[in-house]
């Protein structure tokens, strides 16, 4: 039994080393090399391989290839449809591999056991702790509003109030030039007809980012202080090795909060 706790420990340590790895190069560079992917996947698989060959059963194997196949499908379907970047998409197929369940023979939920495959355990829990990104947002618009006694939305009056409301909780002002050198930030704002009036937007045209940027930036005067809305790009990453943290204490947050809710 001390084996097979031993190995579990492994498995966990190894994924928590490359994704501890993977979220800060996602922090610092907004990317992560594919080397790192290339070298998690084979390490994990022996880990769990070994583990559940020695110690498992053929339920085991059942599970391990259920949780890899649709947890394999959702990042596919993710990445596919742009809600997911490649890395965040290999991320949890290399979760999958990794720890498929959980290690429940080592680790005990505070408030009781899910039955949804860890690896889909982890990304509810990633996307819940992305959105408390939305009342941060919030609060540093008010704050700038506070401190720089300006409006919020100058120049852009007439935009409808639920566009106002959902740049104030995903998207935050800053310079042309900050604009122009962070290649993670996009504009919330664009251009348009022969007047070139500004216009908030929530999705950045086909065209690309780059194309909007430079159309923003040759029609605000003043590039030094001009000020644009924009939203950075979320190091998903880092929520998503969060998401395993918690996971294996508390395993799935929304799980536990209707466990509190009704008992």
């Amino acid at each position: 039994m001390e084996a097979e706790l031993i190995f579990v420990l492994v498995r966990v340590v190894i994924c928590l080393a490359f994704f501890g790895y993977a979220s800060w190069s996602d922090l610092k560079k907004r990317e992560v090399s594919n080397l790192v992917w290339l070298f998690f996947l084979p390490i994990a698989f022996a880990a769990t391989a070994t583990e559940l060959l020695y110690f498992g059963s053929m339920d085991s194997w059942i599970t391990y290839g259920f949780s890899f196949l649709i947890t394999t499908s959702m990042a596919l379907a993710l990445f596919y449809t742009g809600a997911y970047g490649g890395a965040d998409a290999k991320a949890l197929i290399c979760l999958a591999v990794a720890i498929p369940f959980y290690p429940s023979n080592v680790f005990k939920p505070l408030f009781g056991k899910s039955l949804i495959p860890f690896p889909i355990t982890v990304f509810i829990n990633s996307v819940l702790l992305a959105a408390l990104i939305a009342p941060y947002m919030l609060l540093h618009n008010l704050l700038w509003k506070v401190k720089n006694r300006r409006k919020l939305f100058s120049g852009l009056e007439k935009e409808p109030l639920w566009r106002k409301v959902l740049v104030l909780i995903c998207g935050y002002k800053v310079s042309c030039e900050k604009l122009k050198e962070k290649l993670f930030l996009f504009p919330l704002e664009d251009v348009e007809g022969d007047g070139l009036k500004r216009k908030l937007v929530i999705f950045v045209r086909d065209e690309g980012r780059d194309e909007v940027v430079k159309r923003l930036l040759s029609n605000i005067r003043n590039e030094e202080s001009g000020e644009v809305w924009v939203t950075p790009g979320l190091p998903m990453l880092v929520f998503i090795t969060l998401g395993i943290i918690i996971g294996l204490f508390f395993e799935n947050i929304v799980w536990d909060i209707l466990i509190l809710l009704f008992g």
